[in-house]
């Protein structure tokens, strides 16, 4: 009897694996760590209206698989077809930064806000970029910008205080760090900071 309904039951998941979109298809495949599979399975998406979408999605699950060269070649070819996504920039943005390319990534970054002010993804990626270039002063500024836009979040905040924390500003970093802490109790930077600077 058993064995009977299990083979029932995958005989029913096999038939709504089989009537399942490509666009289903696609995102169970990541949910399973089927990154290459996950992307294979959009291949007929490409000429139909999502076609933007769909390289977008190759884009991120090229960069999931740490294809980084390819999934800027997939989000390019996406802002390309669409000038103004947002996402697509502020997608193109993770693999540069993984190749630590963080002039090219600050670009796009740049651009998304020039469309979209305090798009939040976009403004937490150029301090990324900032930081890798180890632009101590204009990550401070900008981090102090976007932590009054953002006012609840701690990110913002734990940049601001590295930056202070660079250029030899142990005074501010600390505060920075306090007001990491007073959002993010037990903070494991903020506080490892503050008990090696008292």
């Amino acid at each position: 009897m058993k064995t009977w309904m299990a083979a029932l039951l995958l005989m029913a998941s096999a038939s709504a694996w089989a009537s399942e979109s490509s666009w289903q298809k696609s995102y169970r495949l990541e949910a399973e760590g089927k990154y290459a599979e996950a992307s294979a399975a959009l291949d007929g998406a490409n000429g139909n209206a999502d076609a933007d979408l769909a390289l977008m999605r190759r884009g991120w699950l090229s960069y999931l698989q740490g294809r980084y060269n390819e999934a800027v070649d997939f989000y390019g070819r996406a802002i390309s077809r669409n000038p103004k996504s947002l996402e697509a920039r502020n997608g193109i943005a993770l693999p540069l930064l993984a190749q630590q390319r963080w002039r090219e990534a600050a670009s796009h970054a740049r651009q998304a806000i020039a469309e979209s002010a305090w798009d939040y993804t976009a403004h937490l990626r150029l301090i990324i970029a900032e930081e890798g270039q180890r632009d101590w002063k204009t990550l401070a500024e900008h981090a102090e910008k976007v932590a009054e836009h953002y006012p609840s979040d701690a990110t913002a905040l734990v940049y601001l205080a590295r930056a202070h924390a660079w250029m030899g500003n142990t005074r501010a970093a600390k505060e920075a760090y306090g007001r990491v802490l007073s959002r993010i109790p037990g903070h494991i930077e903020a506080t490892s900071y503050r008990a090696g600077n008292p």
